[in-house]
């Protein structure tokens, strides 16, 4: 058993994190029991682990738990009255790891150098608009 650590659903296939702490486990589409698009970064599967020339394979992958909807974390940011017809100001930190967790669930296929870019434009953005502070 164990957890998926990612999975592109474009190309198929990912990497699955044992539960016992072993090494991770290669997954391809081709070893689901079920549907393709139930499988997040975060779901909980069950499978047997076939030893192949490129190390650990997941095979007869069944899906025990789908992965968990994200929740944001909690705000410390200022927090701007109702009355002024604003909301939360994050701190650029805060914005900036509120945009990469939810680009992580949401897009997990996305590179390191993407992430860092889309967020570069969005702090940005924010900053524009007055969304986040520093």
């Amino acid at each position: 058993m164990g957890r998926v650590l990612k999975f592109d659903e474009a190309r198929g296939y990912g990497f699955v994190g044992q539960e016992d702490g072993g090494e991770d486990v290669f997954i391809h589409v081709n070893d689901l029991d079920f549907d393709k698009s139930l499988l997040a970064t975060g779901a909980r599967v069950e499978f047997e682990i076939e030893e192949s020339g490129r190390g650990l394979k997941a095979s007869a992958v069944q899906l025990l738990e789908q992965a968990p909807e994200y929740v944001p974390p909690p705000r410390t940011g200022a927090t701007r009255s109702a009355d002024d017809g604003l909301c939360d100001v994050l701190t650029a930190k805060e914005f900036t790891e509120e945009v990469t967790e939810l680009l992580l669930a949401s897009a997990p296929g996305l590179t390191g150098e993407q992430i860092l870019r889309v967020r570069q434009h969005l702090v940005r953005m924010a900053h524009a608009h007055g969304w986040v502070d520093g």
